[in-house]
């Protein structure tokens, strides 16, 4: 659903975006060193109608040790035939308690800035990288992103978006397969399953670094950007 130009300068306002900063380098920490075999997923000939049965999948997995800590698996929510896919890196406590991803003041800020795309959260799809939280809000372990891969890739799959928006390092890293800081990896077009990739700072690097919201800003500009031209 379109918006004025008023409309989104507002929610532009409400998220502290106002001014345009020059880059400093992300403090968060990195994945070392990533190296996973090739998938051995079929995904191009996945049908349409075993979006169910990979959510089943999803739902009862225990391929890694996460099985033995989360309350649930957070599947991913929005439109499975979205345009857009939203990745991010694993459930916190409270999307492990309620199933969904991205909620609470990191959920409200993604949302807020959707809107700012004239976008809402029904018309994208939202996931992470990791479909179970991460104790003590860990990185994630190789293994366990290897467990968790096929997943994703299916749900890409299935899904085929125009876009992908990797949130934080750690997703950019994963999709990537690099060990660039993100830092180093905005501002380009990567392609992911033959699909425009753009990496944006995660909502929760936000919070803790109101400064760099501009620069999410920038890259969201950016992306619709690239959007138009591959739409």
């Amino acid at each position: 659903m379109a918006i004025s130009e008023n409309t989104r300068l507002h929610y532009l306002n409400a998220l502290g975006i106002t001014v345009w900063q020059s880059r400093i380098n992300e403090t968060r920490a990195t994945i070392t060193e990533i190296s996973l075999p090739p998938s051995s997923a079929n995904e191009d000939a996945l049908p349409l109608d075993s979006w169910e049965a990979l959510r089943n999948q999803v739902i009862q997995c225990e391929q890694c040790i996460l099985c033995t800590t989360r309350k649930q698996t957070v599947f991913g929510e929005g439109n499975p035939n979205a345009k857009w896919m939203f990745i991010g890196e694993a459930p916190g406590q409270e999307e492990d308690f309620h199933g969904t991803p991205f909620i609470g003041e990191e959920g409200n800020l993604l949302t807020e800035m959707l809107r700012a795309m004239q976008l809402t959260r029904e018309e994208v799809f939202i996931t992470n990288i990791l479909k179970c939280r991460l104790p003590d809000n860990r990185n994630p372990h190789v293994d366990e992103i290897h467990a968790c891969r096929d997943y994703l890739h299916r749900q890409i799959a299935l899904i085929n978006p125009k876009m992908i928006i990797t949130l934080g390092q750690v997703s950019a890293q994963t999709l990537l397969e690099k060990t660039d800081s993100i830092e180093n990896l905005r501002g380009q077009i990567h392609q992911f399953q033959q699909k425009p990739l753009i990496t944006v700072y995660g909502p929760n690097y936000m919070l803790c670094s109101p400064i760099e919201k501009s620069k999410a800003w920038q890259d969201l500009q950016f992306a619709l950007e690239v959007f138009k031209k591959h739409e």
